[in-house]
């Protein structure tokens, strides 16, 4: 007897701190925008979602809202969650006449249990027939092309915007795993103290964000590179340009870097022997936006003494890892959270 019956029209979510992605099963990847809702304060009623919203962070009036609803991997906002989720499972119904769809949706390995409540009926009541949760790391994996329900070791670092989640799997559950709150957005934080501090100047999230996907580096680059940023003088209170480059880039990020590194180094130290040397042989796969700061990789390599890859499309390993589950849900069952309590 099958335990599942998926339909053609179910949809796997990666609900990311920094950006949501869907993914309909027989369709790929069929929406990718960041996690940002703007509310009407007044009404409640949903003003823009996505890249929209996002233009309107720190730029709103009183009576309109412009939010992140996750933190650091998890719901902040409840109301604001479930509003962006209805509004945008609302948007795949229709556009692809999905109805009630099931679905599978990646969640930091971390997640509490009051926190995976909170998810499974933000979901549900965004119209969802049924909920299934898979950890993020083991999602990634497969996302990845990893060979995840093996006798053999892996590990993922998926470095989103909340979490970096490292996690050694094997035989299709996670041997060990490691869910540290330092990841792009704590990167961002950490450029716009440098420049608050070395330049006296103040700058924005998105801006923050801009500089650490154009020159952010983990490590010296060949040829060092450099921009031109605007933001407002701490002394004269007026808008001013400077430049920055990407040493100085460097150095504002290190200690997050560095902390990362220390992760990934902690959970190799404590991984089984077997495993260990399996891992040794395939290297370290790196996934989610973080995995694209210049020279991530290389530092990993270097301080782990290992092999270290990036994924192909890293920002979509999640994604597409929910969507390779929907379609193999027979062999793959037990790497959901859920499916495993139910049984």
């Amino acid at each position: 007897m099958k335990l599942f019956n998926f339909g053609g029209k179910d949809i796997g979510i990666d609900l990311g701190t920094a950006n949501i992605l869907v993914t309909l099963k027989g369709k790929g990847v069929i929406l990718k925008e960041p996690s940002v809702v703007a509310i009407n304060r007044r009404s409640g009623e949903i003003l823009a979602t996505g890249h929209e919203a996002k233009e309107m962070l720190g730029r709103t009036p009183d009576q309109i809202k412009a939010v992140r609803p996750l933190k650091d991997g998890v719901i902040a906002d409840f109301t604001a969650t479930q509003l962006m989720l209805k509004n945008i499972i609302a948007k795949v119904c229709s556009r692809y006449n999905a109805g009630k769809p099931r679905v599978v949706v990646g969640v930091p390995s971390g997640i509490t249990e009051v926190e995976e409540r909170a998810v499974e009926e933000s979901i549900i009541q965004a119209g969802a027939r049924e909920v299934y949760l898979i950890e993020e790391p083991m999602a990634a994996a497969i996302g990845a092309n990893l060979e995840v329900a093996e006798p053999s070791g892996n590990i993922i670092v998926d470095i989103g915007g909340g979490t970096t989640e490292v996690a050694v799997i094997s035989l299709g559950g996670i041997v060990i795993s490691n869910s540290l709150r330092i990841a792009g957005d704590e990167l961002d934080e950490d450029i716009v103290n440098y420049i608050k501090r070395e330049m006296n100047l103040a700058i924005g999230e998105t801006t923050a964000e801009e500089i650490k996907m154009e020159i952010g580096c983990a490590q010296p680059l060949m040829t060092e590179m450099s921009m031109e940023i605007r933001g407002r003088d701490l002394t004269t209170g007026l808008p001013k340009n400077v430049i920055v480059t990407s040493t100085q880039i460097e150095e504002a990020i290190a200690d997050s870097i560095n902390e990362i590194v220390e992760s990934v180094k902690n959970t190799l130290e404590k991984t089984p022997p077997e495993l260990a040397s399996d891992i040794m042989e395939k290297g370290i796969v790196l996934a989610g936006g973080g995995a694209l700061i210049k020279n991530i990789d290389k530092l990993l390599s270097l301080k782990t003494g290992m092999p270290v890859y990036i994924a192909e499309n890293p920002l979509e390993c999640v994604v597409k890892g929910t969507g390779k589950t929907l379609e193999d849900l027979e062999r793959l069952k037990s790497v959901l959270i859920n499916a495993r309590k139910r049984r």
